[in-house]
């Protein structure tokens, strides 16, 4: 039988891309699963050449080691904003309910060791910040607490993050570039060229919403490569552009935080709903209350809308071992 119905899913520059198709090619898609998007596209990427220059090098005498990330940081985030939810699990709900102080760390005469220098706490204080411009403007928002723990790894690294990087030297300047040097002055460089208009931060998606068209977009609350505030920066934007409120967007688009995910999949959250391959794809079954994109087809066939999708955790993100627990991650 001929297909009557098509659909998209995607994740990361994927779901940048889901996002770019309902608005330059309406008609392509009656359904679309937009995964932690990467959104303003060229601010994301002066976003992550930011935290270079802020960490410095690995090698400069105030870095803060991947470990510290990983243990003393994280487990004073946790401290700090675990028990908001209620539950102290490991996991932040609500990463917008966290305001972390890094000052907590800083080190005493009492306590020399196991903290942070005056130094290195104004550098985690300005990793948690947004990237504004020189006109006091928002360029990015900052990254979630929590997430630290796989940031550490590639943006807090002590090095060029690689995306970005190459980004400036083969796409808006050239390879002399010095990634250290960064300022928002590239920044602004970099949105106003707008390469092959790939920015992707639509207003308006009528055209889209007037042919029946759906969106479900989704974002981990511990994302390390994609802050998922700005998921929700978004879609604050599309509801001023559109005029439209939360219930009226509700009728076409909507965005679900899930806690505790990486970047598109993993973590210590609930993270399997049917967004991807691997355990994903083979761990929850084809249906509308387990699985992102099932919920889409209903949705687009049926007129169903999702409400809600239980995530799963598999023990040790291994199918084989069993479920560990589920959660209901909500719009």
């Amino acid at each position: 039988n001929t297909h009557k119905k098509s659909y998209y899913i995607g994740c990361s520059l994927g779901g940048r891309q889901g996002i770019n198709a309902a608005d330059q090619f309406p008609a392509d898609f009656d359904g679309i699963v937009a995964g932690s998007p990467a959104l303003d596209f060229n601010n994301l990427q002066s976003w992550r050449a930011s935290f270079f220059p802020i960490t410095g090098s690995k090698n400069s005498s105030e870095f803060i080691p991947k470990s510290t990330w990983k243990t003393l940081i994280h487990e004073e985030v946790l401290k700090q904003c675990d028990g908001i939810d209620g539950s102290v699990d490991g996991i932040i709900e609500d990463a917008n309910l966290c305001h972390f102080h890094p000052e907590a760390l800083l080190c005493r005469s009492h306590n020399p060791t196991n903290c942070l220098t005056p130094k290195q706490i104004e550098i985690v204080r300005k990793i948690f910040s947004p990237l504004i411009g020189e006109d006091g403007k928002l360029i990015y928002p900052s990254i979630q607490p929590g997430s630290e723990i796989k940031s550490a790894e590639q943006l807090y690294a002590g090095e060029p993050f690689s995306y970005s990087n190459e980004w400036f030297k083969y796409v808006v300047y050239n390879p002399s570039w010095n990634a250290s040097l960064f300022t928002t002055r590239d920044a602004a460089v970099a949105d106003s060229l707008n390469p092959s208009n790939i920015r992707t931060w639509p207003s308006n998606l009528a055209p889209f919403r007037d042919r029946g068209g759906k969106i479900i977009a989704y974002h981990g609350g511990q994302d390390d490569k994609i802050t998922s505030f700005n998921t929700e920066r978004f879609y604050e934007h599309i509801s001023q552009g559109m005029h439209a409120s939360p219930k009226e967007l509700d009728r076409f688009f909507r965005f679900f935080r899930v806690p505790g995910m990486f970047h598109c999949n993993s973590g210590p959250g609930a993270w399997v709903f049917g967004q991807g391959g691997g355990a994903s794809a083979k761990g929850v079954p084809f249906n509308s209350s387990n699985n992102v994109l099932a919920a889409l087809v209903r949705w687009v066939e049926e007129g169903v809308a999702v409400e809600d999708i239980v995530g799963t955790k598999f023990l040790n993100d291994s199918v084989d071992l069993g479920v560990d627990y589920q959660h209901r991650h909500c719009k």
